[in-house]
C-alpha cells in the first residue's frame, strides 16, 4: 500500500489538510484511499444493531452491506508485530487505490508530513523525527526539511505524486 502520514497536534489542521489533499489527488485522476489513526478506543459499530450482536456473539468478522455503503469490522485483537503490519490489514481493501493518506498515527516509521500551527502552542514534531518528510505550515519556522506554506496546496501534491512514482 502506498501510503503517507498526516501528522500534527492536536487542532493543527490534519483533517482539513487531509480532505483538501484527497479533492486535489483525485481532481488530478488519482483514486485516493484514507485511513484514519487514533488513539483513543472508538465502538464503530452501533451496540444493539444486529451487526454488532453478531460480533458479541463471536464473529470474527462482520460486514454490512447497504445501497450507499458498505462497512466491515473486525476486532483488533492482538497488536501487530511491526509497524506496517497494522497497515498490512488494510491491503485488500485498498487495493485499488493509488495513494492512502493515513491521517494520524506519528509514531510510525512511514514518511510523514506534518502540519504545524503555532497557536497550538508547541514546537514542530519534526525537530525530533527524521521520518516526518516536509511541514506544512504559514508559520515562520527554521527547519532542515521542507516548509510549505498551507495555501501552496500544489507543492504538497506535486512531492506525494513525485514520492509515490518512485516507488
Amino acid at each position: 500500500m502506498k501510503r503517507i502520514h498526516i501528522i500534527g497536534r492536536k487542532n493543527s489542521g490534519k483533517t482539513t489538510l487531509t480532505v483538501d489533499l484527497v479533492k486535489e489527488l483525485t481532481r488530478r485522476g488519482h483514486r485516493v484511499g484514507t485511513i484514519k489513526h487514533t488513539h483513543h478506543h472508538h465502538e464503530l459499530d452501533t451496540p444493539g444493531k444486529d451487526s454488532h450482536r453478531h460480533r458479541q456473539a463471536g464473529s470474527s468478522a462482520v460486514g454490512i452491506l447497504s445501497p450507499q455503503m458498505n462497512a466491515i469490522f473486525w476486532p483488533n485483537v492482538a497488536a501487530p508485530a511491526t509497524d506496517s503490519a497494522k497497515y498490512e490489514q488494510f491491503d485488500s481493501l485498498m487495493s485499488q487505490c493509488d495513494i492512502v493518506l493515513v491521517e494520524g498515527d506519528s509514531a510510525t516509521s512511514a514518511p510523514k508530513i506534518e502540519v504545524y500551527r503555532a497557536a497550538v502552542g508547541s514546537e514542530p514534531m519534526a525537530t525530533g523525527d527524521p521520518t516526518i518528510q516536509a511541514v506544512v505550515t504559514d508559520d515562520p519556522l527554521e527547519l532542515d526539511i521542507a516548509c510549505w506554506p498551507r495555501a501552496d496546496l500544489s507543492v504538497l501534491v506535486q512531492h506525494i505524486e513525485a514520492q509515490f512514482d518512485r516507488q
